[in-house]
């Protein structure tokens, strides 16, 4: 938790979010993913200052457990003082115990923002999906919340002015913007409305330029003027010294045998194989993401 000290911006991590978008989906399948095409919405979550503390804290963490579907798993929450947003214990369940900083007593509208992130880890932890390394899982642990309908709210956390800031997670806020991007490309729900922060809402815009950016890599069908030219100069490359190339980049060929070009899906970012020969339709097999392209 970033409290009045500098909060990172922009994409460090991206790669490892992509990473986690891929596992999310290996993980629990297309079905699965959209048995969450609705977000948890504002009402759902809202918490004044004369709602009893502790009865509002566990209906929040009720409405949680109830929106991750984790019918059998209950969440007791308590309160003091640290240096990090929460704590959760990850033990064999039924019960889970969640700690909240001591400041979430008077910042009552951030403490759903808070639970969906350590309720996820109780999800994840029942998955049995976990990144190496407490970054990487905590970098996958917010991805998961943002992208199941939870997350929004800890873009909403998000606030930053002359004098003072406050974020929650391990995303910048730019990179929940791209995750909540993602999610609302795929099931048309649009969570601007729900902001509270506008400095929530600018980073979900430039979340959303990166999204859409995804969507216009070549050999995709909607990829601009230079991407299309720039690929066409590397397949060229490609089919006169028939070697994988480049080797980096959003899309490489394969030049054994029949000429081939995998590319990250815009969606899900699993790599996509297809033959290079003119106009083709492809679907990924991993998020069902029907994929237009010109090879």
């Amino acid at each position: 938790m970033a409290n009045d000290g500098p909060v990172e911006h922009g994409f460090p991590h991206l790669d490892t979010v992509r990473t986690a978008l891929t596992a999310l989906y290996k993980r629990l399948s297309y079905d699965t993913v959209h048995t969450f095409e609705t977000s948890v919405i504002p009402a759902d979550v809202a918490f004044c200052d004369q709602d009893d503390l502790y009865l509002g804290v566990q209906r929040v963490a009720h409405e949680m457990v109830r929106h991750y579907r984790l019918p059998d798993a209950r969440v007791i929450v308590s309160f003091r003082e640290m240096t990090h947003a929460a704590h959760v214990e990850l033990a064999a369940g039924p019960e889970y115990f969640v700690e909240l900083n001591d400041r979430f007593r008077t910042h009552r509208n951030d403490i759903g923002a808070a639970l969906a992130h350590e309720v996820m880890h109780v999800y994840l932890h029942r998955l049995d999906l976990s990144f190496p390394g407490t970054r990487d899982n905590e970098i996958l642990t917010d991805t998961a919340a943002a992208y199941l309908g939870a997350g929004w709210l800890l873009l909403d956390a998000f606030r930053e002015d002359a004098v003072s800031s406050q974020k929650l997670g391990y995303l910048t806020p730019e990179e929940f913007g791209y995750v909540l991007a993602k999610r609302a490309l795929v099931f048309h729900e649009d969570p601007s409305p729900w902001f509270t922060s506008p400095q929530a809402y600018t980073a979900y815009t430039k979340g959303m330029t990166l999204a859409q950016h995804d969507e216009r890599q070549p050999p995709l069908t909607a990829a601009g003027w230079a991407g299309r030219r720039r690929y066409a100069k590397d397949r060229r490359y490609a089919q006169d010294h028939g070697a994988p190339y480049p080797a980096d980049g959003p899309y490489t060929f394969d030049g054994e045998g029949p000429m081939r070009v995998s590319f990250a899906c815009p969606t899900c970012r699993q790599r996509v194989r297809v033959p290079v020969r003119g106009r083709v339709r492809a679907r990924c097999g991993l998020c069902r993401t029907v994929l237009e392209c010109d090879t």
